[in-house]
């Protein structure tokens, strides 16, 4: 009777630690803008969601998570999604006709409304990258009784002046060293793009300005990758990029936290920053990291994950308090 006790009671437990944490990502198929997309989450089902919108458009950030969000899983349960066109929800299914901007915004809308009902919550934090903060400042512009706060990672806010100064930027040093290859290419590249070799050319040098320059044997694939990417996303990736939010969305109605690499010229730390200046919020924060690029949510994944926690999650507690 009491080995039948004991027993009865490690099962109550397990039972319990399992349902409030998830050690392994738990993999979901969900009905969103009449496809199946799949999320994966981790963490403590009772604590707060934060939603990821990854970057790319077309880049999952599913295999990669643990780079950024392994502490934050103590606090949050962490809920990746792989957008249509990408990654595991690709695999499941293609989307039938063009991908249009509006059709993105009501995806992310749609998954925030069943990420809710699903895990009983009325609101989450929601965190977008790069192409991410596309479809997070649409969610806080529409949406902000939903959030509890918006979190932009090297935020997309006036992307045709970041792709002018970037390639004005890249000839000016082109001139200054003689490059004449440099100088010719990017003397090609169309702001907004007009094809893929557009990117190339502009991606291919700032590499190259990075110190991180495209080895030649690896110049095909990067071609035939962005030719492809092109034909699924450009119309859309220049959609967006035509916004400018400093016109047209000068105030959010929820907290605002920007994440920004003082390094970074994809997504200019400078546009950024001086949006961040003008715009109109009940709360916003600046996290700068001079040292770091675009890529901030992994290259400084630790201290972002610390202010997450600290000024983010526990911040607006002690606001409220």
């Amino acid at each position: 009777m009491k080995h039948t006790a004991i027993f009865c009671l490690f099962w109550m437990l397990t039972a319990v630690l399992n349902a409030t944490a998830q050690t392994e990502p738990v993999y979901d198929t969900l009905e969103i803008g009449g496809i199946r997309q799949v999320i994966a989450y981790q963490g403590k089902t009772e604590a707060p969601i934060i939603l990821f919108l990854h970057g790319g458009p077309g880049s999952s950030r599913m295999k990669q998570a643990d780079l950024f969000s392994t502490e934050l899983r103590k606090h949050f349960l962490v809920v990746q999604w792989d957008q249509r066109e990408t990654g595991r929800t690709l695999a499941l299914n293609q989307t039938s006709g063009p991908i249009t901007l509006e059709l993105m915004e009501e995806d992310t809308y749609q998954l925030v409304q069943e990420l809710l009902r699903k895990f009983n919550k009325q609101k989450l934090y929601l965190a977008g990258e790069s192409w991410g903060t596309v479809l997070g400042f649409s969610m806080a512009e529409k949406h902000p009784d939903l959030l509890y706060a918006y979190l932009a990672f090297s935020p997309v806010v006036d992307q045709t002046k970041s792709e002018q100064m970037l390639v004005d930027l890249l000839k000016e040093e082109a001139k200054a060293a003689g490059n004449q290859i440099e100088e010719r290419e990017l003397s090609t590249v169309h702001i907004p793009f007009e094809s893929y070799m557009d990117i190339f050319y502009s991606r291919k040098w700032m590499f190259y300005h990075d110190g991180q320059p495209i080895a030649d044997k690896d110049t095909t694939v990067l071609k035939d990758y962005l030719k492809a990417w092109a034909d699924i996303w450009l119309p859309t990736w220049n959609k967006a990029v035509s916004q400018n939010l400093v016109q047209e969305l000068p105030r959010i109605n929820c907290p605002v936290y920007f994440f920004i690499g003082g390094k970074d010229l994809q997504t200019n730390h400078a546009i950024a920053k001086a949006y961040f200046d003008v715009l109109d919020t009940s709360m916003k924060q600046l996290f700068l990291f001079e040292d770091a690029g675009h890529s901030v949510l992994v290259q400084k994944s630790e201290e972002v994950q610390k202010q997450i926690i600290e000024e983010v999650l526990h911040g607006m507690k002690d606001s409220e308090d």
